[in-house]
């Protein structure tokens, strides 16, 4: 990566940052010494003009400020004294946004430790204490001019996550749009939502969103699409979540141009922590486009024979090429009336789901009706729902807590 290789020397001086990204400052760095803190002023903030600037504290203190706030377009952070620099910079990497360009500080010299922030967290460089002007202006002022290679910026982005009923009517658009609200607002990742229903999709209904045209346009004529017009066409649904959806006329088909939804997933990826995708079970282009490029499926049926069948059947689909692990099967709405019961459904699958939510008619369906996370309220759905972004994102929350699964090799995956 950047970080051992080093940038490339004879690119412009320029900045090569979208247009999007105008609005993030373009530095923002965290030291914990008074002499640190003023070689970096004095080498970096009048290079990179207004918006720059540099705190005090360390990169435990960046995570917490990040957390609630914009994330900059490089961050230069200082892991002296952390106990456990790999784990902070893991729990930073969850809370900015992917495309960030991430330098450290400390004064640990050795090789190994070198090598771990490079090339397993992907850290572009790591400078040892004490600095000097000569030793930043060489090592980091050239990452923060010209960004990073296109190769670093093709490896890192967020995790895509698919929601699909294997039939209609199971629900799976209410637990993608829930699931979407608590990675967003709760869990404060840098979330959007993709319903990749043109035509009749109601996820961005299910969050009070407002949907746009844009969609069609990123999927029809793909040459046309940049990142600033994709981020311009998601919907706010709340400080970290956005939404994109669409709402084609029901008999108006939607051309999606070869490799338009891969390049509309890859902008996506490099802008968000999470892309969580609402992904109808018919088989259209779009669809196996972003099953390639999925992290994790997730298979949500109810409690009836058909439903059991259709599971079977959508289970048995390979794993992408970024899946690690199989799908997860979702039970919805387990004890209505009129339908298998759990046992039955466990003997058809031939296992048990990996996640049962019960029928809750009077709390899922009032929430949609008023365009509300159902997932808010507690209770047995928003139990389900944590352990449900447990499973499928490592993310374990009651708000602000988490659950890390293993050394994350990322910024990001």
């Amino acid at each position: 990566m950047a970080g051992v290789d080093g940038p490339d020397r004879n690119a412009a001086a320029a900045p090569q940052v979208s247009a999007a990204a105008a609005d993030r400052a373009p530095l923002v760095a965290f030291v914990t010494d008074a002499d640190s803190d003023a070689v970096l002023r004095e080498t970096l903030l009048a290079e990179l003009g207004e918006g720059a600037e540099v705190r005090r504290g360390d990169v435990l203190a960046a995570t917490r400020a990040l957390k609630r706030s914009t994330t900059p377009l490089a961050l230069i952070v200082d892991v002296t004294g952390v106990e456990q620099p790999l784990s902070a910079l893991e729990e930073l990497a969850l809370v900015v946004e992917p495309d960030v360009r991430v330098l450290a500080i400390g004064e640990r010299q050795d090789a190994a430790f070198y090598r771990q922030l490079t090339r397993g967290l992907g850290v572009l460089e790591y400078l040892f204490k004490p600095l000097t002007q000569e030793m930043v202006a060489r090592h980091l002022l050239p990452y923060l001019r010209q960004g990073t290679s296109q190769r670093d910026r093709h490896l890192r982005g967020g995790r895509v996550i698919t929601v699909t009923g294997v039939r209609g009517g199971v629900g799976a658009t209410t637990i993608a749009a829930n699931l979407a609200w608590h990675l967003g607002e709760e869990a404060r990742r840098h979330t959007v939502l993709l319903d990749a229903d043109l035509n009749s999709g109601a996820a961005a209904l299910l969050l009070g969103a407002r949907t746009a045209n844009g969609l069609r346009s990123a999927l029809e004529h793909p040459e046309r699409v940049d990142e600033l017009f994709v981020e311009r066409t998601a919907q706010p649904a709340g400080e970290r979540l956005h939404v994109l959806a669409a709402e084609e006329k029901p008999l108006d088909p939607v051309t999606c141009q070869p490799g338009a939804a891969a390049r509309l997933m890859a902008m996506l990826r490099r802008r968000y922590n999470f892309v969580v995708v609402d992904l109808p079970a018919r088989s259209t282009p779009m669809a196996r486009e972003v099953l390639d490029m999925a992290h994790q499926r997730v298979l949500v049926t109810d409690a009836s024979l058909a439903g059991a069948r259709e599971m079977l059947r959508f289970a048995a689909i390979p794993n992408a090429p970024t899946q690690s692990r199989r799908a997860v099967t979702v039970l919805n709405r387990a004890g209505q009336p009129g339908l298998l019961s759990e046992a039955q459904i466990r003997e058809a699958l031939g296992e048990a789901p990996d996640l049962v939510i019960p029928w809750l008619p009077k709390v899922v369906p009032a929430a949609a009706d008023l365009g509300e996370p159902a997932a808010r309220q507690r209770g047995a759905f928003r139990k389900a729902l944590l352990r449900l972004a447990q499973d499928v994102a490592s993310i374990r929350t009651e708000g602000e807590g988490e659950e890390k699964m293993g050394l994350l090799k990322r910024w990001f995956r």
